[in-house]
């Protein structure tokens, strides 16, 4: 082989080899650029990372932790004058309100122990709303999470584990600089 011919053969390797590297660096600068514009989430939720997914969030994990330690009082104090749960059937006698909460924390809640809920935030929506009474809160937060429970049951016949997976949503009101809880305990 001529030298001519072995150098524009060096050239032309050379060239596809840069050429691969030039390729590698813009498929690298264009994966970086792009994950720039995708939005951060808060770790370990689905939520997008902003101060007041954050705050929404810290007033959550403050409520996971209250239903935890069964502190009633912060569970009580946590949950809206107006609190309202619908129960699973258009039978309103398992309908529970703020006093029925109350009822329920301080009688049913109080047999379970250990205690363990964990909760995987899913999304968080805001919905503003027309207020027709000036006293009342109108803006609703919705927090859609999957929640994991386990806890000791006293029963007749002794202490019993129970547990279960479900999806769940909290529906919050703004109030002052926290929230308050209308449904969803």
């Amino acid at each position: 082989m001529s030298s001519t011919l072995v150098s524009t053969s060096r050239r032309r390797a050379s060239a596809r080899g840069l050429l691969g590297r030039v390729a590698v660096l813009c498929i690298a600068g264009a994966s970086l650029a792009s994950a720039g514009c995708s939005p951060r989430f808060i770790p370990n939720t689905d939520v997008v990372d902003n101060a007041e997914n954050r705050r929404i969030v810290v007033f959550c994990e403050a409520y996971r932790k209250a239903v935890e330690r069964k502190d009633i009082p912060t569970l009580l104090g946590m949950a809206a004058p107006g609190y309202y749960e619908e129960g699973p059937n258009a039978d309103a006698s398992d309908d529970i309100d703020y006093a029925g909460l109350r009822d329920y924390l301080t009688h049913k809640y109080e047999s379970a122990n250990n205690i363990r809920y964990e909760i995987r935030y899913r999304r968080i929506t805001a919905e503003k709303r027309r207020c027709v009474d000036p006293r009342e809160a109108c803006d609703r937060v919705f927090i859609d999470y999957t929640y994991s429970g386990s806890y000791r049951l006293g029963t007749k016949e002794g202490e019993k584990w129970k547990s279960t997976v479900d999806e769940n949503r909290l529906e919050l009101v703004p109030h002052g600089d926290t929230y308050l809880i209308v449904t969803g305990m």
